[in-house]
């Protein structure tokens, strides 16, 4: 196959990395002094601050994580021939830069803004827009080393690999969809709380999912 040196997801994971190199030197430089919001709790209010300094460092944490994960899955997507490894390598790069990007832009945001509460219907409607964006991409994530279900039965299985991969695109896909529909109905913090128990009950049936596969796989391998 011809490769292509400038893929849209390289191109998307070089800007990344860029904006957030950039955002966390300003924040660090020039932001809101004081304390600012640093996590949320289960309640959705902040449990703990941090200064400019401790945003500019997480996100320039963020921007090296970006370009070794998400970098460094294009550089083996880059050397693939076979087409449809191809094909699972970026869904997972898409995976990983949909993630990483989602946590700097809502935290940084809600930082800076200095949010006590993320239990609103914007929050909640703007992580479900994330989940529905990435579930559709975590079903055609082939075997890699970093993202999707990887439990050990998925790694010895790529029939299990494939299934539980896709049952939990599927779950989170429709898990993303019910939250930015119910958003703006949904009591706070219960309909935060109900979003992050969906995500976890979706990650444990897809790896429920991985061991029921291959015990019944008949080329899977053994432990």
């Amino acid at each position: 196959m011809t490769r292509n040196a400038f893929h849209p997801a390289d191109i998307v994971t070089a800007l990344a990395v860029l904006a957030m190199a950039v955002a966390g030197t300003w924040v660090a430089l020039a932001g809101p002094s004081g304390p600012l919001p640093t996590h949320w709790g289960l309640d959705g209010r902040a449990d703990d601050f941090g200064t400019r300094e401790t945003i500019g460092l997480l996100l320039g944490i963020l921007a090296v994580s970006t370009a070794a994960f998400a970098g460094g899955m294009g550089i083996v997507a880059s050397r693939e021939d076979d087409s449809a490894r191809v094909r699972a390598l970026r869904a997972g790069q898409w995976v990983i830069l949909v993630a990483i990007g989602a946590v700097a832009a809502l935290a940084s945001t809600a930082s800076l803004m200095r949010l006590e509460s993320i239990a609103g219907p914007i929050p909640m409607a703007a992580i479900g827009l994330v989940l529905l964006i990435a579930g559709a991409f975590v079903g055609r994530i082939g075997p890699n080393p970093v993202a999707g279900i990887r439990t050990p039965w998925a790694l010895k299985s790529r029939l299990a690999w494939d299934r539980s991969n896709r049952l939990a695109g599927r779950l989170i896909c429709l898990l993303g969809l019910a939250a930015v529909v119910a958003s703006p109905f949904a009591p706070q913090p219960l309909g935060l709380q109900a979003l992050f128990g969906g995500l976890v009950l979706a990650i444990l049936a897809a790896c429920v999912e991985s061991w029921r596969v291959w015990s019944q796989d008949p080329e899977r391998q053994p432990f």
